[in-house]
């Protein structure tokens, strides 16, 4: 066994099952739970349920899967045919016997699993009763922990196959088809069974019950969970009602709660409570009538009294001690001297046990009293053993003279029935061995069945799946064709695109800077304004040209990265000053939060600089004058909170850079498409500012060739926050 593999790890396994998902396998057998968990581990090469422990807590759709596994759920209609052949003709028909006319009969079905358990009870009283006293006095409770399998239970709708073992009338009167291949129980059926979600070991039991299946269900608890279990079992049922269980379940360890109707079949009957022992009394004294004097007869009381094998004293109605024979003042050193002493001033008052409210007991109620193994510490060190027994002494009118208090050693008895108590438990220890082995077996067999029926069930969905791969991969590969010649045509159309606007476009803008140098002659104000209009409009129409292809190289995964050292600080401060004339003309404020002591980090200059720009232009374009721009840069060894990123390799610093504006803010609806390429936020927007969105979808590729993502918040008429985290490495020192 590794480590990391101990019996403690899979404790903390199924604590983080409760805490987490609110499931509690307390009470489960550990060695069933352990050997279903590594099948699950199994299918993903894990091989400690640490490791399975930290899979889980990083894939919260694997908690689906593996209460599956845990909770196997194997059932069928009439599973065991020959047991419901004999409820059917024998124990059900004098179950209902006993009942009278038109008095309900309520059945629990606990661990119901998918429902055929549930609808074949209600199959069987259909055909005894009848339909219509069915529904009028049969009501069924079937309850499973696994919330799935209940849902599937009340739709009651089956494979064709699950019937066919049933005879051809019960498939017509009690089914009706769905589909071809699929069966529904009819209405009558299936009102009559009430469906619900109930944990055995937690949720109370349902009570006055006639009948309870719980088939094969108890085998997946320990002995100690069984008997709790079984306690409330016997707390549900009514007198003369049944116990059904399944074939790997003989209750040979608690006859105390049921005894059996019929083994073979793991029908079982409710014990009845004990009835209270009756009341031990002492039978008066009658005189033999061969003593034909009183003397006699009071000389013969004293000798028996004296005589007698047990300790026994008698107080009058006074409180004294008035009789104590041979035995009681040997055992408890009485001397004849303390005979018409007030009792409550001698140690056998209070020792071996408090007499002096039991005395009152009697006394109040005129009724004999029995004090159970009661233990005594003699001197000597050994233990001994009563049953101390007060029985009221009346008189001729029934007037209570005093009581009479007898100390009956039962220390053989107690060692005895200890010495039968262990050899008792010895018993039932080896027998809950050979109990438990046959419960694993048959979990074993469950879980083989089970498997079975999955293996054959995914084999016929991998050939269904197989066809349809088959299918698909034809049209994937002709559309794969389809896109491979739409993507080289594009890529041609945007490179001779480029290279036919840009040739003009730089002449214009050429001419136009010689002609604002006043190179080729004088220009007026006017002319100098029109010139720097078609200058902007120029530069504008390059940049928008220039991210376009940037984006479709970026897109295409035609462009890598140049990472080198470079100073951060340096970088965004650079960035606000190719900006900062854009905003003083808007009279925007310009906020900086940039330390200017970062350490040199490993990225590409170029694309962070671009992203940068684009962000900064956005937050100026779309701020009202008078406005503020934020930018703040931060690198931290954690990652911050919010962020989630796949990181490929290891990186030691994240870069946070976040640009923040009082602008015209973004609506929530618009949130979420602000980063796909020519998107605006309102479609008025592109009239009042220019650009085609293509900026922020630019931005977010820079951020994922990184490794890094960028996110955004924002609030209409406040503004918004746009945050870049990318992990990085700081230059070695």
């Amino acid at each position: 066994m590794e480590i990391n593999d101990t019996p403690e790890v899979f404790e903390e396994l199924l604590t983080y099952l409760r805490r987490s998902r609110g499931f509690d396998f307390t009470g489960y057998k550990r060695s069933s739970l352990m050997r279903r968990v590594r099948k699950q581990m199994q299918s993903y090469g894990l091989s400690t349920f640490g490791d399975y422990l930290d899979y889980l807590q990083v894939h919260p759709e694997e908690f689906s899967y593996l209460f599956d596994t845990l909770l196997i759920n194997v059932t069928s209609f009439f599973r065991d045919a020959h047991v419901w052949s004999y409820l059917h003709t024998v124990a059900l028909p004098k179950l209902i016997s006993q009942k009278a006319d038109g008095a309900p009969i309520r059945i629990w079905s606990a661990g119901c699993a998918s429902g055929e358990e549930a609808y074949t009870i209600a199959i069987v009283l259909a055909d005894i009763l009848g339909i219509a006293q069915f529904r009028q006095r049969v009501k069924i409770y079937a309850t499973d922990v696994d919330k799935a399998a209940i849902d599937q239970a009340r739709q009651a709708n089956y494979e064709v196959e699950a019937i066919q073992t049933l005879p051809v009338e019960w498939r017509k009167r009690y089914f009706e088809p769905v589909s071809d291949d699929r069966v529904t129980l009819k209405s009558d059926l299936r009102r009559g069974v009430i469906f619900g979600c109930h944990n055995l070991i937690h949720d109370a039991p349902i009570s006055r019950l006639d009948l309870l299946l719980c088939r094969n269900t108890l085998m997946y608890f320990n002995a100690e969970m069984q008997t709790k279990i079984l306690e409330r079992f016997h707390f549900s049922l009514n007198e003369n009602s049944i116990l059904f269980l399944g074939k790997a379940e003989m209750l040979l360890s608690h006859t105390h709660l049921f005894m059996p109707i019929s083994l073979q079949h793991r029908l079982f009957q409710r014990v009845p409570l004990d009835i209270q022992s009756e009341r031990q009394r002492t039978l008066p004294i009658s005189p033999p009538p061969l003593l034909n004097t009183i003397d006699n007869y009071v000389h013969l009381q004293e000798a028996l009294f004296e005589t007698i094998p047990y300790a026994q004293v008698v107080v009058d109605s006074d409180g004294k001690l008035v009789l104590t024979n041979a035995q009681a003042r040997l055992m408890f050193s009485l001397s004849p001297l303390d005979q018409g002493r007030a009792f409550r001033d001698l140690d056998l008052s209070y020792r071996p046990v408090e007499l002096r409210s039991p005395i009152n007991h009697v006394y109040s109620n005129r009724s004999p009293l029995t004090l159970s193994n009661v233990s005594w510490e003699k001197d000597s060190g050994q233990t001994q053993y009563f049953d101390v027994q007060l029985v009221p002494l009346e008189d001729q009118h029934q007037v209570v003279m005093g009581v009479s208090i007898a100390f009956l050693d039962v220390t053989r008895y107690h060692s005895l029935r200890y010495e039968l108590e262990q050899s008792n438990q010895e018993l039932e220890t080896a027998n809950e061995e050979l109990h438990s082995s046959n419960e694993e077996l048959e979990t074993t067999n469950e879980e083989l069945q089970s498997t079975n029926e999955e293996l054959e069930t995914s084999n016929e969905a991998l050939q269904l799946g197989n066809e349809a791969l088959e299918t698909i991969n034809e049209k994937l590969r002709a559309t794969n064709e389809a896109l491979a010649n739409a993507t080289r045509m594009k890529d041609e159309f945007l490179a001779n695109m480029s290279h036919e606007l840009r040739t003009p476009l730089n002449a214009i803008l050429g001419m136009t800077e010689l002609l604002q140098e006043k190179i080729l002659g004088p220009i007026n104000e006017k002319q100098f304004q029109s010139l720097q209009t078609i200058q902007n409009s120029g530069n504008h129409l390059l940049d928008l040209i220039t991210d376009l292809l940037d984006l479709t190289t970026i897109e295409t995964g035609q462009v890598g990265l140049e990472r080198t050292f470079l100073d951060i600080s340096s970088l965004c401060q650079s960035s606000l000053a190719f900006v900062r004339n854009q905003a003083h003309k808007k009279n925007i404020g310009i906020v900086a939060n940039i330390p200017s002591d970062l350490p040199e980090v490993l990225l590409d200059k170029r694309r962070i600089r671009q992203a940068l720009l684009n962000l900064l232009q956005n937050a100026i374009k779309f701020t009202p004058e008078g406005g503020t721009a934020t930018i703040e840069v931060t690198l931290t060894s954690v990652l911050p909170s919010g962020v989630n990123l796949s990181l490929t390799e290891p990186y030691d610093t994240f870069l946070r850079i976040s640009v923040t504006d009082t602008g015209i803010g973004i609506s929530p609806e618009s949130l979420t498409m602000i980063f796909q390429p020519f998107t605006q936020v309102d479609s008025g927007l592109n009239r009042q500012y220019d650009g085609v969105g293509l900026g922020l979808s630019l931005v977010k590729h820079i951020a994922e060739l990184h490794g890094g993502q960028i996110t955004a918040t924002s609030t209409r008429e406040i503004g918004s926050c746009f945050t870049l985290v990318i992990p990085c490495n700081i230059r070695p020192s």
